[in-house]
Order: structure tokens, then C-alpha cells, then sequence
């Protein structure tokens, strides 16, 4: 898939303000710092497309990017940042979970992981959630260049291993690095496969 065109569209404090529009979505998400809006960029060809911040946790609207006039992109706000208070803590969530349960032209969760790191209680569980709400999801591990490819094929494969004492079958998974644009065509494909079959290809 060649991304012609991205443009942003609306920032919503909550669900029932997202575009009202039939369109397919998908969903980009993961704990602070993650490198959420580098890949977002890095995908999208589109350097200042969404907002990178020196400060983790910026991110506290549900942000909608119209991609080729065709689907749209959701930069979701990063979870289990310490330095919120408890409230907009708990208010994102309500947030983040309404949004992936509720929202029907969602198509897909994009749940990025920073490859360097063993598994996280904070990602494993909401990975878990994902799966018991029934929510197609796959797992983006970022950061891949920080390693080196073997490493970074090693960890991910660890991390994946890891789901195998609750999971029967595993989430798709891809390893990306922003910097070095590694796995952008792999994500673009997956989504154009979602596309086409939502279209009935």
C-alpha cells in the first residue's frame, strides 16, 4: 500500500465525538514513550504528522488522521504513565477502553512494544484484556534499531513465547524501527489486507 495522502482530521475527548463517518480504523497504542508518533510519522511518510514530544504521556485526545481519503488512523493516548494524576489516569481509560469496545469501525488494535524490554506487567495486561474482549489486535515491536536485527528478532520472539502460558494462538506481530523505516511496508500491507476484506475482496 502507497500512503498518498494523510492528513489530520479531529482530536475527541471522548467516543461519541469521533468522525460519524462509516470508514475503517485503526488504532495505534502503548505505553509512554514508546515511539508511538515517530512510527505514526515513519508509516504515514508524513514527518510532522503526529505530534513527538520530549515529554512522555502528551498524548490525551483520541486523534483521528484520514489516510488516503480511505481509512483512518487513531493515535490512541499512551497507558500507565506514572506522573498523571490518578483521576486523568483513571479518565483515559474509560476513555481508551470505551473507544476500542464500543467504536464498530474499528478494524484493528496496533499495541506497540518497545523491543529492548521483557515482557511489562502494564502491556501484558492489557494485551490480555484485548484478547478476552474479543478485539483484533496485533503487537509492534518499535525501537528495533537500538538492538540490531537478530536481537531485536530474539526479544520479540521471547516476548511472544511469553503469551504462550495463556494464549492458544498468538497475535500477528511486526518489527519496526522509525529510523530505519523497517517494517512499514509489512504494516501497510497488513492493514490493506484488512481493507480489502472489510471491502469483500
Amino acid at each position: 500500500m502507497e500512503i498518498k495522502k494523510s492528513e489530520f482530521t479531529i482530536s475527541a475527548p471522548r467516543v461519541s465525538m469521533c468522525p460519524k463517518d462509516t470508514k475503517a480504523e485503526y488504532a495505534f497504542i502503548g505505553r509512554s514513550n514508546v515511539g508511538k508518533s515517530s512510527l505514526i510519522n515513519m508509516l504515514c511518510n508524513h514527518k510532522g504528522l503526529a505530534k513527538t514530544s520530549a515529554t512522555p504521556g502528551k498524548t490525551l485526545l483520541i486523534n483521528h488522521f484520514i489516510i488516503n481519503n480511505e481509512w483512518y488512523l487513531v493515535d490512541l493516548p499512551g497507558y500507565g504513565f506514572a506522573k498523571r494524576s490518578k483521576t486523568v489516569q483513571k479518565q483515559l481509560e474509560q476513555m481508551i477502553s470505551s473507544y476500542i469496545l464500543q467504536r464498530q469501525q474499528l478494524a484493528n488494535v496496533f499495541v506497540l512494544i518497545d523491543v529492548r524490554h521483557d515482557q511489562q506487567k502494564i502491556d501484558r495486561e492489557f494485551v490480555d484484556w484485548l484478547g478476552e474482549s474479543g478485539v483484533p489486535f496485533c503487537i509492534v515491536f518499535t525501537k528495533a534499531d537500538k538492538l540490531g536485527p537478530v536481537k531485536a528478532r530474539m526479544n520479540a520472539e521471547k516476548w511472544m513465547h511469553a503469551l504462550e502460558d495463556r494464549w492458544e494462538a498468538l497475535p500477528p506481530y511486526f518489527i519496526t524501527s522509525s529510523e530505519k523505516k523497517l517494517g512499514r511496508d509489512e504494516v501497510l500491507d497488513y492493514i490493506d489486507e484488512i481493507n480489502k476484506s472489510l471491502a469483500g475482496e
